[in-house]
């Protein structure tokens, strides 16, 4: 027997089957488990953001003698990128810190806050009636 819309189904590359959805729990499941991974991430990148930047501050204090004995200006050079590399590091770490916050930080869904249209559904009686009734309760 041949439904209504098989050749649009063919036409278009879609089955006309019924597909189930899966439950809830295995949804909530999943996010429960990506939470946790992103903590993990979170205090992975995190030691070794810290590690680095001691590494760095170790580094940056043996080029800075280096350079001070030789007086040599690339010692001098290599420092400076030493500095601005540990700066960078703390700087990555604090925006994980943000961007941490806002992952945990859960934002109200809100509707539209200006409507420039409007539309009302019904018939001319009932609008006549809802504006009567509008400037009813102004007047009051």
């Amino acid at each position: 027997m041949t439904k209504k819309f098989d050749k649009l189904n063919e036409t278009f590359d879609v089955s006309s089957e019924i597909v189930e959805s899966k439950p809830v729990e295995e949804k909530i499941e999943t996010i429960s488990s990506s939470v946790e991974d992103i903590k993990k991430d979170y205090e992975y990148t995190r030691g070794n953001l810290y590690s680095i930047i001691e590494k760095g501050q170790e580094a940056i204090n043996g080029i800075l003698e280096l350079a001070q004995e030789s007086e040599m200006p690339r010692a001098y050079e290599v420092a400076g990128q030493l500095i601005k590399n540990v700066s960078d590091a703390t700087d990555k770490l604090m925006d994980l810190q943000k961007k941490l916050k806002d992952i945990e930080e859960t934002k109200p869904v809100r509707g539209p806050t200006n409507v420039t249209n409007a539309l009302f559904v019904g018939s001319t009686a009932e609008l006549s009636k809802l504006l009567k009734d509008g400037l009813d309760t102004n007047d009051k």
